[in-house]
């Protein structure tokens, strides 16, 4: 059984990442000038290289951070500020304004930035676990672990 608890918090941490982890950042390595010229868009050409370094940064450290349980809690936080501001700034979904067109733009963007929400909520949830006690315990030691390949009860 402890095996089986080890193994579901390790596929659940997996899929919390897997969208940055390789995929986003292997995108942005392999594909560094599209990622630039996207980051271009919203921020200028001359803020876009350290925009999509900093993006990667995020991707790889803070993944691996909440893969490892090495301040799992802190890095989860950067992960859910990263998907709410990607959802601000690249999911704009009321700026193409054919909204309530079956092949519109806008639609898809919609459903992108819900997405980038609650992927945030997700990591929420390893940031702040889901009681108030586990909400006091993260500003108490924001860089503290949550252990979460431990299978005891104990501290």
């Amino acid at each position: 059984m402890i095996a089986l608890s080890i193994a579901v918090a390790a596929a659940t941490r997996i899929l919390l990442v897997a969208l940055f982890l390789p995929f986003s950042a292997l995108d942005k390595i392999c594909n560094f000038g599209g990622a630039r010229a996207q980051a271009g868009e919203l921020v200028g050409a001359r803020a876009a290289p350290p925009v999509v370094l900093a993006g990667l940064f995020v991707e790889i450290v803070m993944s691996l951070g909440v893969l490892t349980g090495v301040a799992d809690r802190a890095a989860a936080a950067v992960l859910a500020l990263y998907c709410c501001l990607t959802a601000l700034g690249w999911k704009q979904f009321w700026r193409p304004g054919d909204f309530f067109k079956p092949d519109g733009v806008a639609r898809g963007l919609f459903w992108d930035f819900w997405k980038n929400l609650a992927l945030a909520g997700g990591f929420l949830l390893i940031t702040f676990g889901t009681s108030a006690e586990s909400v006091k315990l993260f500003f108490d030691a924001p860089m503290s672990s949550t252990h979460p390949y431990r299978a005891s009860s104990e501290p």
